[in-house]
């Protein structure tokens, strides 16, 4: 007579034991791994924005972009700053009336990854970043929308003394939290994003003028929490620690 042995193999019960036993791995691990991630791209968007304080400082220095041609140098955008495009040039020394030049910043003083500017921002690592330049009445111009400044020039001297940037979060609570800004006095400011205002992905950011005291004067003192003085966007900017 020929017997047969059973197959080997797990029940239900087993099955459903290890489900449950990794389910709650899981609902351990993820949120952890999330907070993780978070972290991260936080210590990321603080680098980068004091990588591009040292940038600017570098570029101010050399008088590589001086559009009104009197020696001073002025601050660049992003794309300027990554040679990715011409960097702005003086008009036979008439003052803001500087063109568009036709060299590449040489070395570049950031990665040519910040040259892809969308919509007038760059991102990177779980941040939306986004750069100001000031007009004559120190009000902020942006970028143009590739990059550059061909449809808004920057006043050039107003150029060579100010200059800002915003970090936020792609998507709040997934690829970050707080939001950052760093202007030319290198000091960086957070703003936890659980106020009034939740700034998130490339159409929610910030205000140009959010952090400052006066509307639409990037030149105003940056808000004060110690005298009680907050941004126009009415949050508390603290500096990061």
């Amino acid at each position: 007579m020929r017997t047969f042995k059973k197959n080997a193999g797990f029940t239900l019960i087993e099955l459903m034991i290890v489900v449950a036993i990794i389910a709650i791995i899981a609902s351990v691990a993820i949120p952890r791994l999330m907070a993780a991630r978070l972290s991260a791209n936080e210590s990321a968007a603080i680098s980068t924005l004091r990588s591009l304080t040292s940038a600017q400082a570098q570029v101010q220095s050399s008088g590589a972009i001086d559009t009104d041609g009197d020696g001073s140098g002025e601050y660049g955008g992003f794309a300027e700053l990554a040679g990715t495009i011409p960097c702005r040039v003086t008009n036979a020394g008439v003052a803001a009336a500087g063109v568009a030049g036709t060299d590449e910043l040489n070395p570049p003083v950031l990665s040519a990854a910040f040259g892809n500017v969308a919509n007038s921002q760059v991102t990177r690592s779980g941040y939306v970043f986004q750069m100001y330049l000031p007009d004559a009445a120190r009000d902020l111009v942006a970028e143009d929308a590739a990059g550059g400044y061909a449809a808004t020039f920057p006043d050039p001297d107003n150029g060579e003394v100010l200059w800002c940037c915003y970090a936020w979060p792609v998507n709040f609570s997934q690829t970050g939290n707080r939001v950052f800004f760093v202007n030319q006095a290198g000091d960086i400011y957070q703003y936890n994003n659980k106020g009034t205002n939740n700034y998130t992905g490339s159409a929610g950011g910030p205000a140009p003028d959010a952090i400052f005291q006066t509307a639409q004067d990037m030149g105003s003192p940056v808000c004060n929490v110690a005298g009680a003085v907050l941004g126009t966007d009415g949050e508390n900017w603290v500096p990061v620690q």
